[in-house]
């Protein structure tokens, strides 16, 4: 069992995806900033600083009126935090918008960089079938 071990470590595709997964850790760290330090500012000037997360519904339990969700959650009553989901998918969409716009800058430099390869030339055709029939044919009748 060991040497099975031994040959799935050894094996490239571990190593890639153990690499993967620490650039993607790095990566993830750099879109994180990215939004919540250059994206977010902005966006909550265009609209005025709101901030759904504390939006929320009760829907069993007692809370006393203006308090936030994380107070809410504390008291013990259920509540549907809509504005929390509001927000982790505006995230999300902030994020996504934010990694395609890299990867197109990326793709497009590395298009730049890497030289084009010339289309390879077509390889002579070789005869057709009535070609080598004809040719055939032909040393028959020779004989």
């Amino acid at each position: 069992m060991f040497k099975e071990f031994k040959a799935f470590i050894a094996r490239g595709n571990v190593f890639e995806l153990a690499v993967g997964i620490i650039i993607g850790a790095a990566f993830t760290a750099i879109v994180s900033s990215v939004v919540q330090d250059l994206i977010n500012p902005i966006i909550g000037l265009i609209i005025g600083g709101i901030d759904f997360t504390n939006l929320y519904l009760v829907l069993s339990g007692d809370v006393p009126a203006g308090v936030g969700l994380e107070t809410a959650r504390e008291s013990g009553a259920a509540v549907f935090a809509y504005g929390a989901f509001l927000m982790a998918v505006v995230n999300f969409l902030i994020i996504a918008w934010v990694v395609f716009l890299m990867v197109r800058t990326v793709n497009r430099l590395r298009d730049q960089v890497t030289p084009r390869e010339a289309p390879a030339p077509e390889a002579p055709k070789g005869p057709t079938e009535t070609e080598v029939l004809i040719e055939i044919r032909d040393l028959l009748r020779s004989r």
